[in-house]
């Protein structure tokens, strides 16, 4: 039998209403000299209490501005940054890709990492994995780390007051968990895969039962079912169900499509969702169920009511030329690529032809979740 390492969920997770206040006691315990990591000039503010707060009850944190995405040079930069001036823990406080630079440089330090999520746009503060991109965006790898975050801190006053949009973008990529794992993983025998797999069906009727009232009205119960399912549970089923849990034809696309150049640069979860919308076209393509072609019907109109792109129009692309699209289809086919956990053949042609189904926007059904 296969031995299997499963990093599961952060030591502790503080959620709720002034997590971050309530957790203070906790960093104590992890950490002396933390360095607070972000990126996003529209939080520095944030991460600046965050700053006085632990001062105040002598916690000598610091602070770090990463210039780019998760990139080498900025993990590099912050990693000896961190060693110059004796850092013993990281307080990653951002979106995605600043949890994932945190997660990163603690791992390679062996130091506390503490990630606190500053919108629900993704589960990068849960989980053991780092992505790592360009200075200018393009996905280049992932990294698996030793460990989940040391304390995952999500204060609902805080990540309320992101943009809607970052949450959007995170139920896209939540969704994406149960149409992923149920293709690539529903004939396992593993307990845990079994357990994921269902875990992401429950999710999925959760984000679509809740996720318009959650997009619309922040302050919903709602919401904080939306925002912890986004957050939360789905760094949960990744973790439980391994890889095969987490992605696969609408991730590798995503993948792809960073390879790109934007007008207006979309968020991680607005990718996932496109590509979600080309694996479903697939699948409807080498299925003789009608399955396929229903579950896209609704989630483009589920799509379609989070403002969420659901053609090639909609993502903003620069050139959406069909040469353009060939070199995000051949990254996404690569070798090794999670695409290829797909239970039917697909290359870069194939690929192709189905993104250029969604060039303009499709037809919606009458599907509603209001």
């Amino acid at each position: 039998m296969t031995l299997n390492i499963h990093c599961i969920s952060p030591l502790k997770v503080v959620k709720g209403q002034d997590a971050w206040i309530k957790s203070i006691k906790l960093i104590d315990k992890l950490t002396k000299r933390p360095l607070i990591l972000g990126r996003s000039s529209s939080t520095k503010h944030v991460r600046d209490s965050f700053q006085l707060d632990l001062i105040s009850k002598g916690i000598n944190a610091i602070s770090y501005e990463l210039d780019s995405d998760c990139c080498e040079l900025d993990i590099n930069n912050a990693y000896q940054f961190s060693i110059n001036n004796n850092c013993d823990g990281i307080i990653a406080a951002g979106g995605g890709k600043v949890l994932d630079a945190g997660k990163l440089i603690a791992d390679l330090l062996g130091i506390n990492c503490i990630t606190v999520p500053l919108s629900a746009s993704t589960c990068a503060g849960w989980t053991a994995l780092s992505n790592i991109y360009s200075p200018d965006g393009k996905f280049i790898k992932d990294v698996t780390l030793k460990s989940c975050p040391n304390l995952l801190i999500f204060d609902h006053n805080i990540v309320r007051a992101a943009p809607p949009k970052t949450l959007a973008s995170g139920i896209a990529d939540a969704v994406a968990k149960w149409y992923e794992s149920s293709l690539t993983s529903s004939t396992s025998q593993d307990g845990f895969v079994q357990q994921a797999v269902q875990m992401a069906r429950v999710l999925r009727d959760q984000l679509f039962l809740n996720g318009y009232k959650a997009f619309t009205d922040p302050l919903s119960n709602s919401w904080v079912t939306v925002a912890e399912g986004c957050a939360l549970t789905a760094g949960i089923i990744g973790g439980l169900g391994g890889v095969r849990c987490r992605t696969a034809a609408a991730h590798s696309i995503h993948n792809g499509l960073t390879q790109l150049a934007y007008k207006n640069k979309p968020l991680h979860g607005e990718l996932v969702g496109f590509g979600l919308l080309v694996q479903l076209y697939l699948e409807e393509k080498n299925s003789n169920s009608q399955l396929p072609k229903q579950a896209k019907s609704q989630l483009i109109n589920f799509l379609s009511q989070l403002n969420l792109p659901i053609s090639i129009e909609s993502i903003s692309l620069k050139s959406p030329t069909p040469d353009q699209l060939h070199k995000a289809c051949k990254f996404a086919c690569k070798d090794g690529s999670d695409i290829h956990h797909l239970p039917f053949p697909i290359n870069e042609n194939v690929l192709l032809e189905a993104i250029e189904n969604y060039h303009s926007l499709p037809t919606s059904s009458n599907i509603t979740f209001k």
